[in-house]
């Protein structure tokens, strides 16, 4: 039988920075452990290779005659082309090139037809939460299984006004607190079932699992390249372009038209219609480049190798006695790679610290841009939300409940959840090794005092962060 070889260490998913070294405050250094994907992943080499090499042709876009525009239009063009294959689009939907998720699902709100009916989650990202805010949204319970998500979403469109008002439902393709991977397919059914279309949040899910919108049905999908390993500041909305046509534009602004008068304003037709002012080519480019990566290999066997080290990671850290950890669904539904938890006895924010100061591992800790879900998830009650609410309100700066996450990507190793995994089990055992203080700029715990120099980097940095938090 023939072994198919690891993903991980292949050229092809080969990521920069990999084997970056950073420094520890007790004077030693060590490779920097990323387990940091969720909030923002590296850039494939592919794409860091790609950028280099267009940059020489780089020049305007669509309208210039010079061979630069010419080849730069190509790439922008050859991008937008590897975006829709990678997320299996329909040939009619629109591909339109955004910042990144949050910018397209505010395109999205920004163009429904007047008088659309949304219904969203209260435990959605608050890219999928606030924009809806505009639109007369109604939000619904956190589910306690996906078959309750697809319930409430059924009586929630049957219970709206009957008329022919436009109907969206908006989710996520996988929790960024928890992981869990929505039944995508089954609300888009519903949601059709119900005259009603879909969006996707797809910033968690398009990096982990394949993701098809014919095959489930989505309407609409947005998500972020630096999600994708193309931190160059493109993100994407792909969806049924009647919407996004009807109106004038969310934004407006040259490219956006064909003809200006001082009266009167004839729009263009989509993609232009949406990308307003010069385009972000290098970002787009990264962003298809990526698409193009990840396919060639297999987003099928990312997830399965995925799949394979949450499960160790899983089962090492429930050996730490103090991990707590945080989920909604029962545990053996399917998620993508991030355990969301506390260390009984050490503050989350605390913990961050530490692991970065003594360990050189990176993580995420706060309420992650999901508040609603972290009150529901650390069971803050609604007097004390209101408290928190009405102290911040007042310029005061609470101490907001919060958690600490590790998230997974295409670097990630079972020796890196090795190491978090004994760094967890020593600082619940030990405490911290080094002296920390909260600091009074940035509310964070920092190092005291904090003897880590920033890297000489060729650009400017700030003069607070020249160092990661050194005491005066």
């Amino acid at each position: 039988m023939t072994t198919v070889p690891s993903l991980h260490g292949s050229e092809l998913l080969r990521l920069v920075g990999a084997d970056t070294v950073v420094p520890l405050v007790n004077g030693e250094e060590r490779r920097y452990i990323n387990l940091d994907y969720a909030a923002s992943a590296p850039a494939l080499a592919s794409v860091a290779t790609a950028v280099e090499a267009l940059l020489e042709w780089y020049s305007s876009v669509h309208r210039g005659a010079g061979f630069k525009s010419r080849a730069a239009t190509a790439a922008y063009e050859g991008a937008r082309e590897a975006v829709r294959s990678f997320f299996n689009a329909s040939p009619d939907d629109a591909v339109v090139f955004t910042r990144n998720t949050t910018d397209s699902i505010n395109l999205l709100a920004g163009t429904l037809p007047e008088g659309t009916h949304v219904v969203a989650f209260a435990g959605e990202h608050h890219a999928n939460l606030l924009p809806w805010k505009r639109c007369g949204v109604r939000f619904l319970a956190v589910p306690e299984s996906p078959d309750e998500a697809i319930e409430q979403v059924r009586v929630a469109l049957r219970g709206l006004p009957a008329c022919d008002d436009p109907h969206l439902a908006a989710v996520t393709g996988a929790s960024n607190v928890t992981g869990e991977i929505w039944p995508i397919r089954e609300l888009a059914q519903v949601a059709h079932e119900n005259g009603a279309r879909i969006l996707v949040d797809a910033a968690q899910l398009a990096p982990h699992v394949p993701v098809d919108m014919v095959a489930d049905e989505i309407d609409y999908l947005a998500m972020s390249g630096h999600k994708l390993y193309a931190p160059y500041g493109a993100g994407v909305l792909i969806g049924h372009p009647d919407w996004l046509r009807a109106g004038d534009p969310f934004l407006r602004g040259g490219g956006a038209v064909k003809l200006v008068t001082v009266d009167e304003v004839l729009w263009a037709d989509l993609p232009d219609r949406q990308e307003a002012g010069s385009p972000n080519v290098i970002g787009a480019v990264a962003l298809g480049v990526a698409c193009d990566t990840l396919a060639s290999a297999g987003m099928d066997r990312v997830a399965a190798e995925e799949g394979e080290l949450l499960a160790f990671a899983r089962e090492r850290l429930a050996a730490v006695p103090a991990f707590e950890h945080y989920r909604i669904w029962p545990a053996a539904h399917p998620r993508v790679g991030l355990l969301t938890f506390n260390l009984a006895g050490t503050g989350y924010d605390l913990l961050a610290a530490v692991l970065s100061a003594e360990y050189g591992i990176g993580i995420r800790h706060g309420c992650f841009c999901a508040h609603p879900l972290m009150m529901r998830l650390l069971q803050v009650d609604e007097p004390e939300a209101n408290r928190l609410m009405d102290a911040t309100r007042d310029g005061q700066h609470p101490r907001l409940p919060g958690a600490a996450r590790i998230s997974f990507g295409l670097g990630t190793t079972r020796a890196d959840v090795e190491a978090v995994a004994a760094a967890l089990q020593q600082i619940s055992t030990d405490g911290p090794r080094w002296t920390y203080r909260l600091s009074e700029t940035t509310d964070e715990y920092e190092p005291d005092p904090d003897p880590r120099p920033l890297p000489e980097l060729p650009m400017r940095l700030g003069e607070h962060h020249r160092t990661s938090g050194e005491s005066a």
